[in-house]
Order: structure tokens, then sequence, then C-alpha cells
């Protein structure tokens, strides 16, 4: 079989195509037909050798992907499924654990399947999970037109929040508006905007889904109600990790919270499955649905990371394998 594999960790410009095994599925894994998989960036941070998880080259990229089931538990051949891995979805098979293999509603098409796994279910685990959201809060996104954001601003939507992305351009805020966003803001005076938007001093956003970092993380604390919470989602931006100022948290009682999807999940059997059945019905309302971006033949798998190096991608790009 065909599969998208990193041979050095030298970045995107050198993963290959190239013919592979097929898969051995164990006694608790689904083999999965590939119709289409993700672009995400722990693949980018994969194919330089940067990730959290540094599997010996070559090894195969991937980790949302959409298909047909072939063989496995819990599943009927020709069933449509998703599924989500630390790595090895982009390939014309995947061996896929039951536990992160999930029945993919008829109103998705492949790609939007291939684009729901770790970005819908991180804003899940962020939104109910870590940031307590309750209905007719409001919720702040950063990174609003991306995948994550994407995501993000359809959940808290759909979990009864108004929403307020930040963008770095008028065309961003479009696709943040189209996925669902009450207001979109550019992100340069992003903090007097939202202050004006929530009703000036003493007011402020409830909550604030974080995965771009950089410099404008002290003005996201700024704007935070009182009791409001912080959600680290990740560093996108590329300028370092922030550093947190403790006595900010005491002047207005407000929350950083850790957003660790991946590591939380994998000590909790079950748990995935819990995070797609709350969003199945958020699927079937119509307020999740994915905006799938730019899409790609296999072989072009490297230009679809570099895309998303270079910030180029709006929404969830995704490579279509067959």
């Amino acid at each position: 079989m065909r599969a998208v594999q990193v041979l050095t960790t030298t970045g995107p410009a050198d993963v290959e195509v190239r013919e592979v095994p097929d898969p051995t599925p164990g006694p608790d894994d689904v083999l999965v037909e590939v119709h289409s998989v993700g672009i995400s960036f722990p693949d980018l941070l994969l194919s330089k050798g940067e990730y959290q998880l540094k599997p010996e080259p070559p090894f195969t990229l991937g980790v949302d992907f959409a298909g047909t089931v072939v063989s496995g538990p819990g599943f009927e051949p020709g069933q449509r499924v998703a599924g989500v891995g630390a790595y090895g979805g982009a390939a014309e098979l995947v061996a896929s654990p039951r536990g992160s293999t999930f029945a993919l509603p008829d109103a998705l098409s492949f790609d939007e399947g291939a684009a729901m796994p770790m970005n819908y279910l991180t804003a899940q685990f962020a939104l109910d999970e870590r940031g307590g959201l309750r209905a007719g809060e409001t919720v702040l996104v950063h990174g609003a037109a991306g995948g994550v954001g994407t995501a993000t601003i359809q959940v808290a939507r759909a979990m009864g929040a108004r929403v307020i992305a930040v963008v770095s351009t008028e065309e961003k805020a479009k696709v943040a508006r189209d996925a669902g966003a009450d207001e979109a803001v550019l992100l340069d005076g992003f903090r007097d905007a939202v202050g004006t938007l929530t009703g000036g001093a003493g007011a402020g956003v409830d909550v604030v889904v974080d995965v771009v970092g950089g410099d404008a993380f002290t003005d996201s604390l700024r704007v935070l109600a009182p009791q409001g919470r912080l959600l680290v989602v990740g560093f996108a931006a590329g300028q370092g990790i922030p550093q947190v100022k403790v006595n900010r948290l005491l002047l207005n009682n407000v929350d950083v919270r850790g957003v660790g999807w991946g590591a939380y999940t994998m000590t909790r059997p079950g748990y995935l499955q819990r995070q797609w059945a709350a969003l199945v019905p958020m699927i079937e309302s119509g307020v999740v649905r994915p905006p799938v971006g730019a899409t790609y033949p296999l072989a072009e798998f490297g230009r679809a990371l570099e895309d998303m190096a270079e910030r180029r991608t709006l929404g969830k790009s995704v490579v279509r394998v067959r």
C-alpha cells in the first residue's frame, strides 16, 4: 500500500509517498480503507522531529482519517468511520484501535470526517472538561480561522455560548463568521475591540481559548471577566512560550488552565468514545460542520504541511487518498 513517510526528520519538503507492507491488525483493531486524511499541526512537528513523541524513522504521518471498515470488532464491513491516532493514518490502509475509531454520521463527507477528530475532540475537552463552559457565557477564540479555531467556535456555539473570534486578516474573519462566530475582530487592537463588545470596563469574556500564544497572551488575561478562564492549547505563533505574572491572576480571580487532550485521554479507556458521543448531537443539529479548506492529492502531503507552516491555510486542510 502507499503511505506518507518520514525518512529523515528534516521537515515537510522531505516527506515521501512510499510502498510499505499492509498493516496487520490486532484483535482490538479496526482495519480501515482510508479515503481522506486531515492535516494536523502534530504532523508538521513530527516531520521535523519536534513533537513530544519521537518515533524512529521511517514512520507514517497522519493523525486524523476517515474511510470505510474492512474488518474489526464493533463495526460492520463497509461502515463509514473516522479515526485518530498519534501518527500512521496517512496510508491506504490503517489498523486503528477500536477505542479511537468512530462511526461517521451520514451528514458528514469523508473530507469532513477527516477534519473532525483531533480538532473537535480537543475543542470539546477544552471547553467542557477544562473550561467548565456554561450556556450563556462568552468565549474568545484566538487563531479562529484555523482547524482548532473553527472547531472551537462551533462546539462553543453548540454548548450555548456567545463566540468572539480573533483573527489576523479580514479574509480570516469571514472564515470565522462562516464557521459560526457571533463577532470577529482583528488581532491588532483586539483588547479594545473585545472591551467594546463586552461592555467596557469591568466586563470581559468568560473563557479564552488560545492556540496561538505569543505577544497576545497578556492582553488575553486582561480581557477575562472576573472568574474567567484562559485555556492554553498551543503556541502556533512561534514566538516562544508566554510567561504568567501570577499577580494578574489575583487581581481579577482568573485562571490559566492547560489543555493537554492527548495525554489525558491516553490513560482513560472509553473517554474518546464518550467525547464523540457528545459531539454527535452537535453534528446532527447542523451546528458542527467542519469547514474543509484546501484539498490535496496524497503525493502533495508535504506541500500541505508547508502551507500550514506558512499559515496559508483556512479551516482544516485535507489530503485525499482515494
